[in-house]
């Protein structure tokens, strides 16, 4: 495919490229961070995700639960990272754990959560986020080694998952690769 000819939703410098050549480029390159979605039950909303981790080059994103997920909302960013599929929470977390990484959801209104302004992301992060109605299992959460919250300053109590997942995505990539990477 010629540079002009390409009219995928890439920066400049994959244009012309197949996907597999893009896929190598970025996976040269990818942040620590990791990210997992259980059981969204808007299948945009995953899509929204998935498409918001390619954005910032997340090493994986992991789909607990079920497997289908809106992949035209992900605008076919899933062709370009590493999408990992978990029947289930505990084999989820094992695997986290196993490969020394810190899990850390994504929940409102707990009365048990930190502020995400308060915390400090270890590089090997793993954000996990739940559906909008019921958020993430209570087994989920207690598996997790941190809850946050995104504060809130108006009358509503929360934002959508798929804008939670970019606030909380940027605030590691602020904490943890900005400065490293000279962005």
């Amino acid at each position: 495919m010629s540079l002009e000819n390409d009219t995928r939703n890439l920066r400049d410098q994959y244009k012309g490229k197949p996907v597999a050549q893009i896929f190598d480029e970025l996976s040269a390159v990818r942040l620590q961070l990791e990210v997992a979605i259980e059981n969204v039950e808007r299948d945009f909303n995953a899509g929204t995700i998935v498409r918001t981790a390619n954005n910032f080059n997340v090493a994986k994103v992991h789909i607990i639960g079920r497997k289908k997920y809106n992949r035209r909302g992900a605008m076919c960013t899933d062709k370009y990272l590493e999408v990992v599929y978990w029947d289930n929470v505990t084999d989820f977390v094992k695997d986290q754990h196993r490969r020394g990484r810190e899990i850390v959801a994504i929940e409102n209104n707990l009365g048990r959560t930190r502020k995400l302004s308060d915390k400090r992301f270890a590089q090997k992060t793993t954000l996990l986020f739940g559906s909008e109605g019921h958020g993430l299992a209570e087994q989920t959460l207690k598996l997790a080694d941190d809850v946050c919250e995104i504060e809130s300053f108006g009358s509503t109590r929360s934002v959508n998952v798929g804008v939670a997942a970019g606030i909380a995505m940027y605030e590691w990539v602020r904490q943890c690769a900005l400065e490293e990477r000279n962005l």
